[in-house]
């Protein structure tokens, strides 16, 4: 949550909100104490000693969490536990008697945890910032979960190259057998660097499938919390462990009969391996605390920056969910390898960035296709995407330079960087660039710049003849 307050010069400044707790306590003096720690420690407290009172300020203060006594002047705190999680208002129930049955009761409504007096002040404190921690991170799990439940974004692929055409066939001959039959879509696996726009492919072929306008669900295993992770992937019950104040579906469910991309498989802990195997084999999955099991629909598409062959070898990863996954492979190119492809992406970027932010067309320099050609993108597509629109953001001249670009200059001064002097460059000029750039780099093979560019041989001697280079 945000506060915005202003300024002098009418400028607004977002603070983060303090939480809220309601202490509902009849006993003034620990009450006083409980406030004093809590307001030092950062917290907003009010206090209320009645549960009439304390009704009142559930509408007026609108708590983001509850301390409950369990014995009050005007009835018992169970009374009003159900205001509370009617209104997902964590609550911490407190008792004097250590009943308990009142303590078991307040968990199965929905209390998330519970305290005997005399209560430690630190102790308490620890509680609830625990919790606050639990609840932040499940509030950005849900956002996740929501952005990401449907592909709201056209998706591209951009590549003319031997290996992304490739690509292209493979994800042709997918949403084909996806038109053949109802039966359940064989599990993909998209292989490369990091990067790459595995994805972006995911993506791809979810859109060009039958399942294109159901939910599409992207799980970054790699930067779930450990200690939500199962939860979060499987679904939990009502009080199927502590905080699990509500029956939840897991991100394996909200799929439905959509697409389930498991990004970075390789970091999944071991120990639920066993457990997605078991989903991938039977199709079928149990949420935490439950005995009931639900039919799994959804086509499953993993993603991999590790060898996971290697991995299973060393029993990093369990070799039957490998081969499991590993029934149609996809590899991604590294950007490097792309040819062709290389100055197309950096031309598309720019032009994104142009009109995501209205700016005016931008042209690249010789030197700059240059840089962008011989550089090796070690961090691929991505580094790409982020450098180019750097570069077209921070440029105010009509033509983007090598020294705009920032790129580590990995060629000497050549004969192909000598065009130079000749701006702006026509197609015809880029073309010609291209062709010495990549001879240069493969000393004069012809087979073997052509394979850089991404083209047959005899389309490299027809556009060397075209541009009258001769060896």
């Amino acid at each position: 949550m945000l506060a915005q307050i202003s300024t002098t010069n009418d400028k607004s400044i977002h603070l983060p909100l303090k939480k809220k707790i309601l202490l509902v306590e009849d006993e003034v003096l620990f009450a006083k104490a409980v406030v004093k720690r809590l307001q030092k420690a950062g917290f907003e407290c009010e206090h209320a000693e009645t549960l009439h009172d304390a009704r009142l300020l559930i509408k007026q203060f609108e708590p983001d969490m509850a301390l409950l006594d369990m014995r009050l002047p005007d009835g018992n705190g169970l009374d009003l536990l159900s205001d509370f999680v009617a209104k997902n208002v964590n609550t911490i129930v407190m008792t004097a008697f250590g009943d308990v049955t009142d303590a078991v009761n307040a968990i199965k409504m929905g209390a998330i945890d519970y305290l005997k007096k005399p209560i430690d002040l630190e102790e308490l404190l620890l509680i609830i910032q625990k919790n606050e921690k639990t609840t932040d991170l499940q509030t950005s799990l849900d956002y996740s979960r929501q952005r990401d439940t449907v592909v709201n974004e056209s998706v591209q692929l951009i590549g003319e190259s031997a290996a992304m055409q490739s690509v292209r066939q493979q994800i042709a001959r997918i949403a084909q057998l996806s038109a053949l039959s109802d039966a359940v879509q064989p599990t993909v696996l998209i292989a490369g660097e990091t990067g790459t726009g595995k994805d972006v492919v995911a993506r791809y072929l979810h859109a060009h499938c039958e399942n294109r306008d159901k939910p599409f669900v992207h799980v970054d295993c790699a930067s779930l919390p450990s200690e939500l992770i199962e939860s979060e992937l499987f679904g939990h019950e009502k009080g199927a462990f502590t905080n699990a104040v509500a029956t939840r579906p897991g991100l394996i469910e909200s799929a439905e009969d959509g697409t389930l991309f498991l990004d970075e498989i390789g970091e999944l802990p071991l120990g639920l391996q066993a457990k997605l195997l078991n989903v991938l084999e039977r199709r079928m999955v149990r949420r935490l605390g439950s005995t009931k099991e639900r039919p799994v629909q959804a086509r499953i598409i993993a993603a991999t920056n590790r060898d996971l062959y290697e991995m299973s070898n060393e029993g990093r990863f369990r070799s039957d969910l490998y081969y499991r996954l590993n029934v149609i492979t996809m590899q991604m190119p590294p950007l490097r390898d792309r040819g062709q492809d290389i100055l197309l992406l950096a031309y598309y970027f720019k032009q994104l960035t142009e009109k995501r932010y209205a700016l005016p067309h931008h042209e690249f320099s010789s030197n700059a296709m240059m840089a962008i050609q011989s550089y090796d993108w070690p961090g691929n597509v991505r580094e790409m995407r982020h450098q180019i629109s750097r570069a077209v953001l921070m440029c105010t001249q009509p033509q983007i330079t090598d020294i705009d670009l920032g790129l580590p200059q990995s060629l000497t001064m050549s004969t192909t960087q000598a065009l130079a002097a000749e701006l702006p460059l026509t197609l015809e000029d880029a073309e010609k660039v291209m062709l010495l750039n990549a001879l240069e780099q493969a000393r004069n093979n012809v087979s073997k710049a052509a394979r850089i560019l991404g083209i047959t041989r005899m389309t490299m001697r027809y556009r060397m003849d075209k541009h009258g280079i001769a060896l």
